[in-house]
């Protein structure tokens, strides 16, 4: 009845539901022509149910992360390798061709020492076994810690018990690559191991550390092999100490094995990301550094944004110009995507 306080009350309630259909149509209207004016839509090169795929993830990201996109531009975060330009593994996807680019630990102590850099990603080569090389660097990994103040981003290969406290130790955040697939791993790091002995290596680190796992989409040359599994597995998993997901996409790279192969179809790429947004509604998902550059990236970033994460590293003009007209605020970072 009019003025009876609960016929008012279902009256704010329609109002509010109709208000709340008409932004989401809204919403969606701006991700449709978004992606018209980037080549794609919803009907071409995607398959039946991602349109609701990606309209759950951008709804389930509001609700538990709000309206704000982190713009990670790392300047500020020194890259050490503790193995120089060596890799034992010489990995089909890489070669030793991103290590080249990283610092020297003691040119990275001097970078922290001075001020020059506030945070530092600590990697390097593998050795013969998958293993980084930390215990055998130890004194080196702490002249790292009090160089910046404990602010260090360990990014491992498999580990063990000794590798696992060592981290502990130096409470670090710790970036862990989760490969689902053993033919992944044996074609692309050479490795005689299985996907179970990363799962294995990932429960480690159960609990003192911050742990962000790593999916690559397409590293075994281009093509999705694993990757569903590795989120599977971190499900069964349950990891208390995960802080987020980061994916990163294959690149094609000169010199390596697999410099002749294409990246991952988008479209493929954007449905694993909507997928994990689903399966772990409230864990982050960034999108890392490693991914195809120009009109790739340009695509990939737009797709990332409407698809629910939380922040890009390095992101496209054009994404972050959707992500404002889509009501979400920027925040920018300068130093790596999981240092706080």
């Amino acid at each position: 009845a009019p003025g009876h306080p609960g016929g008012t009350l279902n009256r704010r309630e329609i109002i509010s539901k109709r208000n709340k259909r008409k932004s989401d149509d809204k919403t969606m209207s701006v991700i449709g022509r978004a992606l018209k004016d980037i080549g794609l839509n919803l009907k071409t090169g995607f398959k039946a149910g991602d349109e609701d795929l990606i309209r759950s993830a951008w709804e389930t990201a509001r609700a538990s992360f709000g309206w704000v996109l982190g713009r990670v531009l790392p300047s500020d975060t020194a890259v050490v390798s503790l193995t120089g330009e060596s890799c034992a593994l010489n990995c089909a996807h890489c070669g030793g061709h991103y290590l080249k680019g990283m610092l020297s630990a003691a040119r990275a102590i001097e970078s922290g020492r001075t001020g020059l850099r506030s945070s530092c990603l600590v990697s390097g080569g593998c050795t013969p076994d998958g293993r980084v090389p930390l215990i055998d660097n130890e004194e080196i990994l702490r002249d790292l810690y009090d160089a910046y103040a404990g602010r260090l981003n360990f990014h491992v290969g498999l580990i063990g018990p000794k590798e696992a406290e060592l981290l502990k130790r130096l409470s670090a955040t710790v970036s862990f690559d989760l490969v689902g697939d053993d033919e992944t791993v044996r074609e692309v790091f050479g490795l005689n191991r299985t996907a179970r002995d990363y799962v294995a290596s990932l429960a480690l680190l159960r609990s003192g550390v911050r742990v962000f796992v790593h999916i690559c989409i397409g590293l075994r040359g281009g093509e999705l092999s694993g990757e569903y599994d590795a989120l599977r597995a971190l499900q069964r998993l349950h990891q208390s100490s995960l802080a987020g997901l980061v994916f990163i996409v294959f690149i094609p790279t000169r010199g390596t094995r697999f410099s002749d192969r294409q990246p991952p179809p988008i479209p493929d790429v954007v449905r694993l990301i909507g997928t994990a947004r689903h399966l772990f509604p409230k864990t982050p998902i960034y999108l890392g550094c490693m991914r195809p550059g120009g009109i790739y990236r340009k695509r990939l970033d737009m797709l990332a944004v409407m698809a629910g994460v939380q922040r890009i590293v390095n992101p496209f003009p054009s994404a972050l110009q959707l992500a404002t007209t889509l009501g979400l605020s920027l925040e920018t970072r300068r130093e790596c995507c999981v240092l706080e």
